[in-house]
């Protein structure tokens, strides 16, 4: 009986592990034919799971960055360099490479390409307009496809470069912002993030170079502390910390934002300075602390790019400095940009899977050639940074320069010193044949951007640029002697040009005879106070009027002051002759 029973027990429990191993393996079954349950699970974990240290997800965020702002600036240079260096522009680069020529001997060269690097030389000069716009357009279908694909080699990246260069090179005065220069270095170090042919966001063999992330790392570190030091070495207000009293309503082109942060109480506006000081001249140290440490430098960065984006219009100055600034974040912490089991993510948890299972490939020859590549990228950066470092050391400290021809290392710095007024030169027109007649009507131009009708609202165009806006700005606090373009303007007025008029918002002689005199009015502008009777009439700005800026003019005064400096004299109109 017992032994019975016991056998009976026994074949019972053999029994049992035979179904329950069948059910077992039917339910893996399932599950690995579903997708479903534990697979997914260990998958969606996976996927998650990207390692510190590595940067293939940078250098995709990296190189659209880039893209992005080469985009805008290809399509500002669309809309407006013809009015500004074109066959017709204020100041025509035909001429300028016709006095570099001169300058050089009468020949293009390496003496002319030195002095302006630029494609133009190889270009026909019959239809300079074309040729601007010919480049604008490449420029921007090369950045478009960079942006929207997030793909690209160093021959797409290096024409980008040098298509810029060469707008840079033959721009002029419409081109000497730090930004543009500050563009060409971004730009020059993104040719190295990527393979040489290959197109592919996450190309196998060409893992993204440490050096190359550390010269982003190394920009960021010069911009800041480049801005930082000419603040505490410039301007006093600065130092008391109250240069933000006045930053809001006098920096070149508020937006609507600057008119409420003026209005800010004066803890926030010393808090504001005080802030400022810490994250240029102390937070860009972080970067050489550690993986962390450099995650929080990048973070506070793009941070204060944003808060400077959100107050003012400062080109695509602050979107371009967010750039290097992503170079302080790894495959990790970026990861959460990228769908989860897309492309881009899953080929890089492929590759590191691929790395810790001990399972690199060798290198090849061109992977070696590469490295040599980068190695010696970094000596040359670190070279060229000799000047700039002994600058920032420097007293004497000066911003926005370039210590080589082609501008790959660069120093920086803004606002060194802070206007306390704001003062605004307004075009004015009249129909009258007696300008000093008491009774004559004078009708205002309107520019784009920059302040005028007191009734308009700040403008809001960030990243966008509106060249001839920001020239403005600089002269007003000059004399029209020292920024002769301003009577040249004057002179296309008076004969209603369609190639200046273009750059302005309102003409008020739209479809009407052009002015007989124009005249420039100097104005100190203030913000209203929000809430005011002034504001409640709409009123954004007060004015009052400072005195003549250039006396009034018409077409046959300024016959001479034109020949004189080789401007082509503008049409008098016909009912005039």
């Amino acid at each position: 009986m017992n032994m019975a029973d016991s056998s009976e027990g026994a074949g019972s429990s053999v029994r049992r592990r035979r179904v329950d191993n069948k059910r077992q393996t039917e339910t893996e079954t399932v599950d690995s034919s579903s997708g479903k349950h534990g697979g997914d699970a260990d998958t969606e974990q996976r996927l998650e799971s990207l390692h510190t240290g590595s940067y293939w997800l940078t250098r995709i965020v990296l190189l659209r960055s880039v893209a992005f702002i080469y985009l805008v600036a290809f399509t500002v240079a669309y809309n407006q360099n013809k009015q500004l260096i074109g066959e017709n522009g204020l100041m025509p680069c035909k001429n300028y490479l016709n006095s570099v020529k001169r300058y050089v001997g009468g020949k293009i060269g390496v003496a002319a390409l030195a002095y302006t690097p630029s494609v133009f030389w190889f270009l026909s000069w019959d239809d300079m307009d074309g040729n601007l716009d010919g480049i604008a357009l490449v420029g921007m279908a090369l950045s478009g496809f960079v942006l929207a694909t997030g793909m690209a080699n160093m021959v797409v990246m290096a024409t980008l470069w040098v298509l810029y260069r060469s707008l840079v090179s033959v721009g002029q005065l419409w081109y000497s912002f730090g930004w543009e220069t500050q563009l060409l270095e971004t730009g020059f170090l993104a040719i190295f993030l990527c393979p040489l042919w290959t197109l592919s966001q996450v190309p196998r063999r060409c893992p993204p170079s440490l050096v190359c992330i550390w010269t982003f790392r190394w920009l960021i570190v010069r911009i800041m502390l480049g801005a930082g030091l000419i603040k505490i070495r410039g301007d006093k207000c600065w130092r008391d910390l109250t240069c933000m009293d006045y930053h809001y309503e006098t920096q070149p082109v508020p937006n609507p934002m600057s008119y409420y942060m003026h209005r800010s109480p004066r803890w926030f506006h010393v808090f504001e300075t005080s802030s400022n000081h810490f994250i240029e001249l102390v937070v860009p140290f972080f970067t050489f602390f550690g993986r962390r440490m450099c995650v929080i430098n990048g973070a506070i960065q793009i941070l204060f790019q944003v808060v400077l984006i959100v107050s003012g219009n400062l080109s695509f100055l602050n979107w371009l400095t967010i750039v290097p600034s992503l170079a302080c974040f790894d495959d990790a912490s970026l990861g959460f940009l990228f769908r989860a089991g897309g492309g881009a993510k899953k080929a890089v948890l492929d590759i590191q899977n691929e790395d810790a299972a001990g399972r690199t490939p060798k290198p090849s020859k061109g992977m070696l050639i590469r490295r040599v590549v980068n190695v010696s990228l970094g000596v040359m950066i670190g070279f060229l940074s000799v000047p700039v470092v002994m600058n920032l050391l420097s007293s004497k400290q000066v911003m926005n320069t370039s210590f080589d021809p082609l501008g790959i290392v660069n120093t920086y710095g803004a606002f060194g010193s802070i206007t306390k007024e704001r003062t605004e030169v307004i075009f004015q027109g009249t129909l009258s044949p007696d300008p000093k007649d008491p009774d004559a009507v004078w009708e205002e131009y309107q520019f784009l951007c920059k302040p005028g009708d007191v009734y308009r609202r700040p403008c809001l165009i960030s990243p966008y640029h509106y060249r001839l806006d920001w020239l403005m700005w600089f002269a007003a606090f000059q004399t029209y002697e020292q920024s002769v373009w301003v009577i040249h303007i004057a002179g296309r007025l008076l004969s209603n040009d369609s190639t200046v008029l273009s750059l302005l918002d309102h003409n008020p002689f739209q479809g009407r005879d052009p002015p007989r005199w124009v005249r420039g009015e100097h104005f100190r502008y203030k913000f209203s106070v929000p809430g005011s009777a002034s504001a409640v009439q709409g009123k954004w700005w007060l004015r009052k009027r400072i005195g003549p800026y250039f006396p009034a003019v018409d077409l046959e005064a300024l016959r001479g002051y034109f020949q004189s400096r080789n401007w082509p004299h503008p049409h008098l109109p016909r009912n005039r002759m």
